[in-house]
């Protein structure tokens, strides 16, 4: 199939960038202060967060290398393990993994406007937010891309620029960032696993990239730079961000608040011009928005490409845009709006998709043993330390979810059990091409 328009390097950093900088950072301190009150720890937990997110896509690069087609864990997970495992990681990316951080985002947006024009409903804005960038991305992928690299680099200036007028700030509260040995007994608590939770969601993202692969240019080369380049710029955005937040709003005042963004602009550019930047934090979620709808649908078509019974869902348009699967994400990510609240969503989505990243990491073993004929031009850095660090970190919140939040962690294997009987009710279309390690070509290196 012959596709026009190729994603070049810096829109697919884009893509990585504005997947993770979305609602996480700007909702979850207010979470986290809840359960650890030091401010190094704190900041420890955005460095682990960034450490795991890094070690990820490392560990990404090199498998997206082996296997550079559209789907993500989709494609990964159904070469690497079976088809039915790939299925429901595809699934479960279908019926969550993006509708509902799209969810997630437009009603934050939503919320962050009220607050300055109180007249404004956040729902209908919500709505109006997904409709819009549904209707940009469904007609062409050089517009969508366009519109992609424009928003995030407005993304990145604003934050930096907010960052900076913070640092400068003079607080009127003590502010303690010292290693204390309350700070490392903090650390070492289960307040601090639980909040990881949170941390991981603001993180999730770093592999958007991989979902779209197979149209970015010279993918080879590319897309592990992207990951790893996006990664990394993150994690050093969260961390002096949320130093941000500590060093201008007294912790007391940030326990239990979602608008964490709204409040520490109020204290560092007065009431009025805190508004805009709060009003400016709002426009950055379109960013997040938008990359999620650019992302998502490209594994529900590559499910289409491979499975008869969904075949609808890799119909696409004369510039090769996969609309319907554009459209179909977009009405689950409305619905969700109209029926979920922010706060029900974070666990769960975090629990069901650290599932999938924990076995696709876990995969890059089965892929150095099994797949030895496919020659990668790159190669995961400090293996086996980088994916045995991820696989250790997951292991360790996926456990405390299950102890500390069993709904939660049930809905999420209620969500992957739905999807294994849904495979099996499928009828599958080259289902042996998709599992058997003699028909997938080597790859080759790229100079």
């Amino acid at each position: 199939m012959n596709i026009r328009h190729k994603i070049g390097f810096n829109t697919a950093v884009a893509i990585v960038i504005a997947n993770m900088i979305g609602t996480g950072v700007f909702t979850s301190l207010g979470f986290q202060v809840l359960g650890i009150e030091s401010g190094f720890a704190i900041l420890a937990l955005w460095i682990v967060g960034g450490i795991l997110a890094l070690c990820g896509a490392l560990t990404y690069g090199e498998i997206s290398n082996a296997f550079p087609e559209n789907g993500g864990e989709y494609n990964y997970l159904s070469k690497l393990y079976h088809p039915a495992i790939g299925f429901i990681s595809g699934w479960v990316s279908v019926s969550v993994g993006f509708a509902a951080p799209i969810a997630a985002a437009a009603v934050a947006l939503g919320h962050y406007v009220n607050k300055i024009y109180p007249d404004v409903n956040p729902v209908m804005l919500a709505l109006i937010v997904i409709g819009g960038i549904t209707a940009v991305h469904s007609i062409n992928l050089k517009a969508g891309s366009l519109f992609q690299r424009v928003f995030t680099i407005v993304k990145v200036v604003c934050i930096v620029m907010f960052i900076g007028f913070g640092l400068f700030h003079v607080p009127e509260h003590h502010v303690d960032f010292t290693a204390s040995s309350s700070a490392w007994k903090d650390i070492f608590s289960s307040g601090f696993a639980v909040s990881l939770v949170y941390v991981t969601y603001a993180y999730s993202g770093w592999n958007a990239a991989t979902y779209i692969s197979g149209e970015i240019e010279d993918s080879k080369k590319n897309l592990p730079r992207a990951l790893i380049a996006g990664t990394f710029i993150v994690m050093v955005i969260y961390t002096v961000l949320n130093f941000v937040f500590l060093y201008s709003v007294p912790i007391p005042e940030l326990k239990g608040v979602l608008e964490v963004g709204y409040l520490s602009a109020n204290k560092i550019f007065g009431m009025q011009a805190g508004q805009f930047m709060s009003l400016v934090i709002a426009l950055l979620l379109v960013s997040t928005i938008s990359a999620m709808i650019l992302a998502g649908p490209r594994v529900m078509q590559s499910m289409g490409n491979d499975i008869k019974g969904l075949r609808f869902f890799a119909r696409s348009n004369k510039n090769n845009v996969p609309y319907v699967a554009i459209i179909f994400q977009s009405v689950i990510a409305i619905v969700l709006v109209l029926t979920s609240s922010f706060q029900s969503l974070i666990t769960y989505v975090g629990f069901t998709l650290n599932l999938f990243t924990f076995l696709t990491v876990l995969g890059i073993f089965i892929l150095r043993y099994k797949f030895k004929h496919v020659e990668t031009s790159y190669k995961t850095w400090f293996y086996p330390v980088t994916p045995l660090l991820f696989l250790c970190i997951i292991g360790y919140i996926l456990f405390h979810i299950v102890i500390d939040k069993p709904v939660e962690s049930l809905c999420g294997l209620g969500t992957v059990l739905i999807g294994l009987i849904i495979y099996f009710l499928t009828n599958k279309k080259n289902n042996q091409n998709s599992g058997n390690i003699s028909e997938i070509s080597p790859s080759h290196p790229v100079d």
